[in-house]
């Protein structure tokens, strides 16, 4: 952990990288106050030298894992919330099995609500040739930790390959990312499982992978599972890029979320546009009234929320909130045609963040969740461009077609509105 140091960003390279900015004539004002602003709620240190990858869509994102897999030397960390049983669950399987059998030492740690429908003998292969496996808070009351509690969810996606390689995001292990699911889809509605899943991950290495190693290390160890071989877990790491980037790795021990507060602080920071896309949106007050008075301040907010489910409740909770957001300037959107997944922002073109955490209750108080924020035009730019190929295929809601909704769809929102915390 010494060794990265010299990648924190102090005031002095902070600077640097401003001067440099302000050489190349981007917007190096905003950057300066989104860096400003982000390190004074920081948890983790932001990292310099780091490379990012925007990697949208399952099979995309699988084939760079399955790579990155197969070019593991040491170990394999892996944290998952849904794995399942199918034809894309027993391709990781496979690959990982695999270089087990190599000496390459894999780690899995999977929550007991995402996975209890995945058969126990799924795992029992994986442990059987030698993958050591965590369940997290586990739901048979027999084996449950000490602390343990059922609200408690570790939602977070993460695949780190031998220290040096990372991949996070909203991507579960499952066939419907294939458009599709060949596998029991018991967590999907029928008219879900046939739909093409919208979802966005990145990879990176350099420098922050420590911080991810880090987080996954954390929640082995408080979950009280055995002692993990011996690896070189956290090995020296050269700079891979220019990437500034920080982890944002919440539980729901913590007194509040990190994510939540850097979320927050950004919104209020911006000075010409937020661009959200989320799966499952159900703000509470702060967050609305922050989305308002930026727009209020001139500030184009514009919003893509999910024209189709895999959850009715949270769906139509949401929507009960589109009513003021409409009101106080918001742009919301429906993609369509796809299910979609994402949970990604991005603020003034300079303030992006990718990972597992929904604007929701669940995700800031009741599950653990990784973020990784990006500071900076570069990567900025590729979430605006994004943004824009989701917003071509998304419809716009309008304050006057919000106001004539049927009478069905207030009952329904109303319904939901009653139980979004639980949600």
């Amino acid at each position: 952990m010494k060794g990265l140091e010299g990648h924190m960003l102090s005031p002095g390279r902070s600077k640097a990288i401003l001067d440099k900015l302000k050489t190349e004539g981007v917007g190096a004002d905003i950057f300066d106050r989104h860096l400003a602003i982000d390190a004074a709620v920081a948890g983790d240190p932001l990292t310099i030298g780091n490379s990012v990858v925007l990697l949208q869509d399952g099979p995309a994102t699988y084939e760079a894992m399955f790579a990155a897999i197969a070019g593991a030397k040491d170990h394999i960390n892996m944290e998952t919330y849904i794995l399942e049983d199918d034809k894309v669950g027993n391709r990781f399987a496979a690959a990982l099995i695999e270089k087990q059998k190599q000496g390459v030492q894999v780690n899995l740690i999977h929550d007991s609500i995402g996975t209890i429908g995945t058969p126990s003998a799924f795992f029992t292969r994986l442990t059987d040739a030698g993958i050591r496996i965590l369940e997290f808070n586990p739901v048979d009351p027999l084996t449950a930790r000490v602390g343990w509690t059922v609200n408690q969810r570790d939602h977070r996606k993460l695949l780190i390959v031998d220290g040096a390689a990372a991949f996070l995001g909203g991507i579960n292990i499952s066939s419907v990312y294939y458009g599709g699911s060949s596998g029991r889809g018991r967590r999907v509605p029928s008219q879900a499982k046939d739909e093409q899943w919208r979802d966005t991950d990145i990879q990176v290495k350099g420098p922050v992978v420590a911080d991810l190693q880090k987080s996954f290390m954390n929640t082995w160890y408080l979950q009280k599972g055995d002692p993990l071989p011996p690896r070189l877990y956290f090995p020296k790491l050269e700079p891979q890029g220019t990437e500034v980037v920080r982890v944002i790795a919440s539980t729901p021990d913590e007194p509040f979320s990190q994510i939540y507060a850097a979320l927050i602080s950004a919104i209020n920071s911006a000075e010409s546009e937020i661009l959200m896309t989320n799966a499952y949106f159900i703000p509470d007050p702060q967050l609305s009234e922050a989305l308002i008075a930026a727009s209020a301040r001139g500030v184009e907010v514009r919003m893509i929320l999910p024209s189709a489910t895999d959850s009715w409740l949270v769906f139509n909770a949401g929507r009960s909130h589109y009513g003021p957001l409409l009101r106080g300037g918001v742009k919301l959107y429906e993609r369509k045609d796809v299910m979609l997944h994402s949970k990604t922002v991005v603020i003034d073109g300079v303030w992006s963040t990718v990972g597992s955490t929904n604007l929701d209750w669940r995700s800031f108080l009741h599950n653990q969740e990784i973020n990784a924020v990006i500071l900076g035009p570069a990567f900025g730019n590729q979430m605006r461009a994004s943004f824009q190929k989701d917003l071509t295929a998304s419809k716009l809601i309008t304050p006057e077609a919000w106001r004539h909704r049927g009478f069905w769809a207030r009952m329904k929102e109303l319904f939901g509105r009653i139980w979004e915390y639980w949600l």
